[in-house]
């Protein structure tokens, strides 16, 4: 009872539904929470990175209330773990699954390395509301089509959520960590991460209280405001769910009340929670998502590789007003509005005719609620690539977009011209020699590019 078990933390930053923490303190014998920076975390993009590390600094001081600590080491998972177990006497050690394929395969090799040395290696439901491997059609196969995976888990049993872990007791001397200032998760932000700072909310308890204040004020319009850039009409909980500050138990235990008492904009949330579970399950069954075209016969198409215009889209500077406003959001908070994702989105793989995977890598650079599976799946969705593709005729008209959804202007006006365009110059390279006013002008009209596009698709 005296030997310590070691929690491996990684996307799950957070007391409440916390199966390995719970798991751990179950056991009565002391906790050392670990955090491994691996070479898989050292290869993420520079917002996510910059992310996990004020994930990691809110997480230690919440443990510090309970008089725990949160140990940093760097390397080799598997190297760290045995050190650890080394210096600390510990024959236990937990953490919660990953789906991604490469921290599947890491979580392997640790598990059966220290399974064969005697180790107590444990791993427990992660950051799913159902595991991959149990969600099937009726001839057994993974789905590969949402509305028909969403029929079957929207009557699902969702396991409850788990209690926060209060009662943790430390051990009776604490192994040496290393510093987090040290590891400079923020250094390829360079003066963005500032400018970001003020706008992203970390911590589990600014996960909840985004949640409770969603719940009260904007749920009940959900349904049609969502898709509204020029209002505060979505949850904001993307950012927390890609570290593990939230779970998505409880989000869906908390909107399926809500559902369950006639609230009119439960369900839409609801199947936007599953969307990103249908995400990860195609990345588990179908892990070619990330990387390559997902339909077949989509290889010859003629997209283009990173080019002038591609990067005129990364600074904004595309002269189509809405884009440019979202691209500028994406620099400014490390977000973008969904719909507006959609339409940069569709702006790069049609009317610029620019493969998928550029605006991909871009956005796994500068998004703070960078999420590999969403990401994929969202690319490709629109490229018409991937997994319940829109028809390679509906191609978004940026323009007819924002008379839609942004009527008034506040969304363009607030990043093109005003406190978000002041922000976005503070926040860009210097070496972009960005100036204060907007006048980008289009490369390519609207039209003389959903005519290429669709050239293009139907000729596939």
């Amino acid at each position: 009872m005296t030997r310590p078990v070691l929690v491996w933390l990684r996307r799950d930053f957070r007391l409440s539904d916390n199966a390995a923490l719970s798991a751990a303190a179950a056991t009565g014998r002391p906790v050392i929470p670990v955090f491994i920076l691996d070479p898989l975390d050292e290869a993420i993009g520079a917002a996510p990175k910059w992310r996990l590390g004020e994930a990691i600094a809110n997480f230690d001081q919440t443990l510090s209330a309970h008089n725990l600590r949160l140990i940093l080491r760097r390397g080799s998972a598997l190297a760290c773990l045995r050190e650890l177990i080394g210096e600390t006497g510990a024959d236990t050690i937990y953490w919660t699954r990953a789906y991604h394929p490469d921290w599947v395969a890491r979580d392997k090799q640790v598990k059966a390395a220290l399974t064969d040395e005697g180790i107590t290696a444990e791993s427990h439901p992660g950051w799913l509301l159902f595991e991959p491997w149990t969600v099937s059609t009726q001839a057994g196969d993974p789905y590969t089509v949402y509305t028909p995976f969403w029929k079957n888990v929207r009557t699902r049993e969702v396991t409850p959520s788990l209690p926060a872990v209060r009662d943790l007791t430390p051990p009776d001397k604490w192994p040496g960590s290393d510093s987090l200032s040290d590891w400079a998760l923020g250094a390829a932000m360079n003066r963005g991460a500032e400018v970001v700072a003020t706008y992203a909310r970390v911590g589990e308890n600014a996960a909840l209280s985004r949640l409770d204040r969603f719940m009260k004020t904007a749920l009940s319009t959900y349904h049609d405001d969502r898709n509204r850039p020029d209002l505060d009409a979505t949850s904001g909980l993307s950012e927390n769910l890609a570290v593990g500050e939230i779970s998505p138990r409880t989000i869906w235990r908390r909107a399926m009340t809500a559902h369950q008492h006639g609230n009119s904009g439960a369900e839409t949330f609801l199947k936007e929670l599953v969307w990103r579970e249908f995400a990860w399950h195609l990345m588990w069954h179908t892990p070619h998502i990330e990387t390559r075209n997902w339909r077949d016969g989509w290889d010859s198409f003629p997209w283009r590789t990173d080019n002038a215009d591609a990067e005129r889209w990364r600074r904004g500077l595309t002269g189509i007003a809405l884009v440019d406003a979202g691209m500028r959001e994406l620099f400014v908070t490390g977000r973008m509005h969904n719909r507006v994702r959609m339409v940069v989105a569709s702006y790069l793989t049609k009317h610029l005719m620019t493969d998928w995977r550029v605006g991909q890598r871009w956005f796994a650079d500068t998004l703070i609620d960078w999420d590999p599976a969403s990401n994929a799946m969202g690319w490709q969705w629109v490229a018409g690539s991937g997994p319940d593709a829109a028809p390679y005729f509906r191609i978004f008209n940026p323009d007819t977009q924002a008379e839609k959804f942004d009527p008034d202007g506040l969304y363009r006006t607030t990043y093109l011209s005003g406190d978000g365009a002041k922000d976005f110059v503070k926040a860009v390279p210097r070496s972009w020699a960005m100036g204060n006013s907007y006048d980008a002008q289009p490369g390519i009209s609207l039209q003389e590019g959903r005519d290429r596009a669709l050239a293009a698709y139907g000729a596939r």
